[in-house]
């Protein structure tokens, strides 16, 4: 498969043969490892540096991972999430008020979608709302395959210029968030680098907020493209639950996440994966596969329970996927809920995100009668 730039990596698209390299030792996440990064190969302003470069757990293997994750794994422990609850249903609970006095159509990605989750996120990290935004926007920027290269530079430059300041804020008047906790972790025994520190909120930013606002939208996206499906959600026969999971699998939020690198070589059917060489994990085509889903290409709530990838497997599995099914099933709920009449607004399709790394549509535009 060829990235932006020219740069060649394998793509791993079956479900089964993703779901073995993704806990397979062989297999790693440092940069360090891919001999095109560490020769030097790569085009100058590449899109996706950032993806393979920032510092912190998603690049990082071994104790090193084991010890940045475990900084904040006990933000995101079933019992911490749990607490969320109400605080998630009451914040939902205001957009919808807010989305009731709209007229006519409106984006729902704009109007609630994405500012759930943001809010959530942006609270978790104490991040100050009237920033929320701009981040919201650079990190967009970041994952973005059509970003010149000059766009995709300054948007890593401006995240972390501005994660950067949230840190030195937070250092000058501590709160009860997630960031002050980092910061604390930092100054007790030095577990953690300042570049590190920042690469972790950057991690949990657009990791907390970017995914969840696709998995909304790609949800009520399919319930309103099967209105048989939602009226059986509706009256009970199936669950929340059961409409995030098949969302998951049928529509990933994620469609293709770079990168990981063969520590040697790695025989894969009649392929040989070299040592050296980068891998993509395409999720969205692992969640599309006939081998692994009978009728893979149906949108179907009430299919036999079968695991799907999307929030990944092995020692990287999503450490936020109890906070974004909380979140998902609790934004779905009470907006069929509230507007039970909604429907897709009249128009053309939708147009996808020019991104193959978010997978979802600029725009959902619907109305609530």
């Amino acid at each position: 498969m060829e990235l932006p730039g020219g740069v060649v990596v394998w793509a791993i698209t079956r479900h089964d043969t993703l779901q073995s390299l993704l806990n397979d030792p062989r297999v790693g996440k440092n940069a360090q490892l891919w001999t095109t990064f560490r020769e030097g190969r790569l085009p100058e302003g590449w899109p996706l540096l950032n993806f393979v470069t920032v510092p912190g757990m998603v690049t990082a293997d071994g104790e090193d991972h084991r010890r940045l994750r475990g900084l904040v794994t006990q933000a995101f422990t079933p019992r911490r999430i749990a607490e969320l609850a109400p605080a998630i249903e009451a914040r939902a609970a205001r957009l919808l008020d807010e989305v009731a006095s709209l007229e006519g159509d409106f984006d729902l990605r704009e109007y609630f979608a994405y500012p759930l989750p943001m809010q959530v996120i942006g609270e978790l990290l104490g991040l100050p709302p009237k920033q929320q935004d701009e981040l919201h926007e650079l990190s967009n920027t970041l994952v973005s395959s059509s970003a010149t290269p000059a766009a995709a530079v300054a948007a890593q430059q401006g995240l972390f210029a501005l994660l950067a300041s949230v840190v030195a804020a937070k250092r000058a008047e501590p709160g009860d968030d997630l960031t002050t906790d980092l910061i604390a972790a930092r100054a007790d025994d030095d577990r953690l680098t300042e570049q590190e520190l920042v690469g972790t909120l950057l991690l949990m930013l657009v990791a907390g907020h970017e995914t969840t606002l696709n998995l909304i939208t790609n949800a009520v996206r399919a319930l309103l493209a099967h209105p048989a499906q939602l009226a059986a959600v509706l009256d009970g026969t199936y669950s929340w639950a059961a409409v995030v999971e098949e969302t998951l699998r049928y529509d990933s939020p994620v469609g293709q996440f770079p990168l990981r690198y063969a520590t040697e070589d790695i025989r894969v059917g009649e392929v040989v994966i070299r040592q050296g060489e980068a891998l993509i994990a395409s999720y969205a085509s692992a969640g599309r596969d006939e081998q692994h889903f009978a009728d893979a290409d149906r949108f179907d709530l009430g299919r036999r329970p079968a695991k799907h990838l999307s929030l990944g497997h092995g020692p990287h599995f999503c450490l936020g996927a109890g906070l974004a099914r909380l979140e998902a099933e609790t934004a779905l709920r009470l907006l069929f809920t509230r507007f039970p009449g909604l429907r897709l607004a009249d128009g053309e399709a939708p147009e996808p995100i020019a991104s193959f790394v978010s997978n979802s549509v600029r725009t959902l535009s619907v109305r609530t009668s």
